[in-house]
């Protein structure tokens, strides 16, 4: 059938012979499973969800019916009789779950030949490594007439992203912590008001819903929002929302804050106003995002609080970060300081201070990460890059955390591994007595509910310790 490794050849129905068969071997994978289910749409949880189909007749993940059948429908179409063959009947019965790592052995042999239509009649079976049948049937095909022989077709790659199951992740690391009581800043648009109740739904907070009472129950209403239960305190506009909620965490009425749908200047000049919030670091925000292409969840800071931070502040900034990613479990977080070279240059300060930052930390100024800079954004996510550029460095190709020059380039940043990479974002403000949940008016209430997650992980295991210059 295969004439060398680059090239394949079909049969046309002049060629076919009775008794003649083909077949193909396939193991099935996780992977395969969960493109399937994407593809299809079948999210059967039997095939994915573990947990449930252990619970099930068949004890275990098992994959998609049709999965078999797909593999069928691969070799009449690629192989036996290959290119030019018109799929016109198919009958299956599936006798055996298929499970992950078993392998099939996939055939079909010529039954029958309809000399004036060309039509095909093909038995098709399946056979796992044991032996057992697992799949059976019939196949009636258009056979090709005429005989093609042609380059070997690539396979598309599919890159499987599953944010829902990140988030669940997510939620394992704080299934044993109590929801935190948090004040929802003036929550008068749909991102915001759902975010906040479904992240008290997932048991991460308890919200205190502060703003104009009539529109956010007027709101609700509109979405299909219970409110019940939910403390609501009446305030007329977002400064009046903000400076409450800040009063709040203030003398310890609540855990942590959350910004709903005001700018952000508007809602941390009232947290910086307030002395009883301050630390002995500078507030910096990191956003943290699963990115469909990286193989680990990746930090990017400062990109919405500090404009353009000096040196010093750079400091608490990156202290900030690599204390938080500790948080989230990173041992030591590799520190990547962004500049567009990987070259010190007087002519490009971003440059400078990257190199600076590093000597602070072999001096002990910045503890607790492994940083180098100056890296461009390719060498530090790139192994690949990296080694293009004879750059030896343990961070380059596998940073956990990006510190970028200034706020312009890190939201121009953060913007695009969002809505070109397909990345999925949650913030959270650092540095102040309460942990900020803090997005963009833009981010829906999936990335709002994840950002009060972050900031019930920072409540009950160390926002004191992010806070405390030094530490």
């Amino acid at each position: 059938m295969n004439m060398g490794n680059d090239f394949v050849e079909n049969h046309t129905f002049d060629e076919l012979q009775i008794g003649q068969s083909a077949r193909l071997l396939r193991t099935l994978t996780l992977l395969d499973i969960q493109a399937f289910a994407a593809v299809s749409g079948d999210t059967n949880p039997a095939h994915l969800n573990a947990e449930y189909a252990n619970d099930t007749l068949f004890h275990g993940v098992i994959g998609h019916g049709m999965w078999s059948g797909a593999l069928i429908s691969a070799l009449l179409g690629t192989q036996f009789p290959g290119t030019g063959t018109i799929y016109l009947d198919q009958a299956l019965h599936f006798s055996r779950p298929v499970r992950i790592g078993d392998t099939l052995t996939v055939s079909v042999t010529v039954t029958a030949k309809d000399e004036l239509k060309k039509v095909v009649d093909m038995a098709c079976e399946a056979v796992n490594q044991k032996g057992e049948c697992v799949v059976s049937g019939m196949a009636r095909v258009l056979a090709p007439s005429k005989k093609v022989r042609m380059p070997r077709g690539s396979v598309p790659t599919i890159q499987l992203f599953d944010p829902e199951a990140r988030f669940n992740d997510l939620l394992v690391k704080v299934r044993h912590m109590p929801a935190v009581r948090c004040a929802v800043a003036h929550p008068c648009d749909e991102g915001s008001l759902r975010g906040a109740v479904e992240a008290a739904g997932y048991g991460l907070l308890v919200p205190v819903l502060i703003g104009p009472e009539t529109r956010i129950r007027a709101l609700a209403e509109q979405l299909g929002l219970d409110l019940s239960g939910i403390e609501l305190v009446n305030t007329p506009h977002s400064h009046a929302s903000a400076e409450h909620a800040a009063a709040m965490a203030a003398v310890g009425e609540v855990g942590s804050l959350m910004k709903g749908s005001m700018h952000t200047n508007e809602f941390i000049q009232a947290v910086v106003s307030r002395k009883e919030l301050r630390t002995g670091r500078r507030m910096s925000h990191v956003f943290r995002f699963d990115v469909p292409l990286y193989s680990k969840p990746l930090l990017i800071t400062d990109a919405a609080l500090n404009i353009r931070p000096t040196l010093e502040e750079k400091v608490d900034i990156v202290q900030n970060a690599i204390d938080f990613a500790r948080l989230m479990g990173v041992e030591v977080p590799r520190v990547a300081l962004l500049a567009a070279v990987e070259n010190v240059s007087s002519n490009m300060p971003s440059t400078l201070d990257a190199a600076a930052l590093c000597k602070m930390a072999d001096r002990g100024q910045i503890r607790g990460g492994l940083l180098d800079g100056p890296l461009a954004f390719d060498n530090a996510i790139s192994a690949e890059a990296a080694l293009i550029k004879n750059i030896e460095s343990p961070v380059a190709g596998q940073a956990d955390i990006l510190v970028v020059p200034d706020l312009e380039s890190g939201n121009m940043l953060a913007k695009q591994l969002e809505y070109l990479a397909g990345a999925t974002g949650s913030g959270i403000v650092l540095g102040a007595r309460v942990p900020i949940a803090l997005t963009s008016r833009a981010d829906g209430p999936r990335a709002r509910a994840a950002s009060a997650l972050l900031a019930q992980m920072v409540a009950h295991l160390g926002h004191a310790g992010l806070g405390k210059a030094g530490a």
